[in-house]
């Protein structure tokens, strides 16, 4: 036999961060919208919130690394939009976005939820703001609830 640990949908005594992009706000509202949603929805506390605005996703990565640092929250949310359009820069800006979220959480041990969409039209990203595809903002709430869960217990049980 062997054990299961797994995290749970309780944010009820969580803190969270929510680092949101400026760039292309008329979908980053609405995944911001959507990830207080999913906190509160599952027990979460609006006043537990801290919102970090930045000017886009290129500026996430250094932004959620001090916010790491305080160890104030149990879990980070970064949400933004990249839309691609007729130059690379969008493969450099979703890239580097990916890549530096994941170095810092890797560095910290905090739980960060990357809820930057990465689409190749405007539609895609209304789609995944709250429309034919649910909200992305919502689903990183989820995952930093149950992140924030796991890493309790197991941190816990050391």
């Amino acid at each position: 036999m062997y054990n299961t640990i797994e995290g749970n949908l309780d944010a009820s005594g969580l803190k969270f961060a929510i680092v949101v992009a400026r760039f292309n706000s008329f979908i980053t509202e609405r995944l911001l919208d959507g990830a207080m949603d999913g906190i509160v929805r599952h027990g979460g506390k609006a006043e537990d919130v801290d919102v970090v605005r930045v000017p886009g996703s290129w500026e996430l990565p250094l932004t959620v690394a001090e916010v790491a640092k305080t160890k104030k929250y149990d879990a980070i949310l970064c949400l933004g939009a990249v839309i691609r359009g007729d130059t690379p820069h969008f493969d450099y800006v979703a890239g580097e976005a990916a890549k530096g979220v994941g170095q810092v959480a890797m560095q910290t041990g905090v739980p960060i939820a990357f809820g930057v969409l990465t689409t190749n039209t405007v539609e895609q990203a209304v789609d995944r703001a709250g429309a034919k595809h649910g909200n992305k903002g919502f689903d990183a709430a989820t995952t930093a609830i149950e992140m924030a869960n796991v890493l309790r217990r197991l941190r816990s049980n050391s």
